[in-house]
């Protein structure tokens, strides 16, 4: 991760809302068949997907409402007709949980920078503790913090500014980086629908609307996935890394919420014991295993 990525110095302003909110139940409808939900195809549609009137009627509410909501517009619109959208959609639980944070933000946020966000000591030492490669990222998935067995998975961020320390522009922007995945578009999906998820929290975050633009700008593979409004919170379905030392291995990936502080998960990861991988991660733990900063 030493190679250095470009980045946009100036915050840019937030991600508009209603657009975000739009974009995404189209999306969501645009993936669904009409036998997914019962009812009759009628042959090959001109569109994919269900038919705006289509889900207004299995969501129980009028034409006009729906489109009005589909447009961006939710001032007024009640949980319990959102859950019903999201029950016809088919929707996941980080899916739900995206759209209720798009179409009813419980206050309107700041579209001035959060502070920057800092480990606790407490949480250091828990970093120094672990034996196996653990990470903390923060709202914008940035990393806060690591041990050293992380780095040397994952590849050493510490030469980079703080600003620059963002797990997905190491990821898309970083050659570096991106040869310690040995199936990077694999991971690729997972790593936007996080960031999708926490665009969805902080929707008014400049620096994460920053983040976005340079990656759309940088990334055609980025910007591909970006624009399927796919969300999620990860998954804990095995990674498989290359590490000039050791060859190919896997790990499993283990997030984690940090008491205290929403905004902050630990990310852990772990060899399945006895495997040719758990061999590997013990030989790369060989090397200091000090926190990082």
């Amino acid at each position: 991760m030493s190679t250095r990525a470009a980045t946009t110095t100036q915050a840019a302003p937030g991600l508009d809302r209603r657009t975000e909110l739009s974009k995404f139940l189209r999306s969501r409808r645009a993936r669904l068949k009409p036998e997914d939900v019962g009812l009759p195809s009628h042959g090959r549609r001109r569109v994919p997907g269900l038919r705006r009137e289509e889900l207004a009627q299995l969501a129980g509410v009028s034409f006009a409402y729906y489109v009005r909501l589909e447009q961006g517009y939710s001032d007024g619109v009640s949980a319990e007709v959102l859950h019903a959208v999201a029950r016809v959609l088919r929707l996941s639980g980080p899916e739900r949980a995206h759209l209720m944070r798009l179409a009813q933000p419980e206050r309107q946020q700041t579209a001035h920078p959060a502070p920057r966000q800092r480990l606790r000591p407490a949480v250091e030492h828990l970093l120094n503790a672990l034996g196996v490669p653990a990470i903390v990222a923060g709202r914008r998935m940035d990393i806060l913090g690591g041990n050293q067995l992380a780095a040397t998975v994952f590849g050493n961020w510490t030469p980079l500014p703080p600003e620059e320390r963002s797990l997905p522009r190491l990821f898309f922007l970083s050659p570096t980086a991106r040869e310690r995945f040995a199936d990077p578009a694999r991971t690729a999906p997972a790593v936007v629908g996080i960031l999708r998820l926490h665009i969805g929290k902080h929707p008014d975050d400049p620096h994460l609307a920053s983040l976005v633009g340079e990656l759309t700008a940088k990334s055609e593979e980025f910007r591909r996935l970006w624009e399927r409004h796919d969300v999620g919170c990860g998954n804990h379905d095995t990674i498989r890394m290359r590490h000039p030392l050791v060859g190919e291995y896997d790990l499993v990936p283990q997030p984690m919420t940090l008491d205290g502080d929403d905004d902050q998960r630990l990310l852990t990861y772990h060899a399945e014991p006895g495997s040719r991988s758990e061999e590997a991660l013990q030989m790369l733990a060989c090397w200091e295993t000090q926190p990082v900063h």
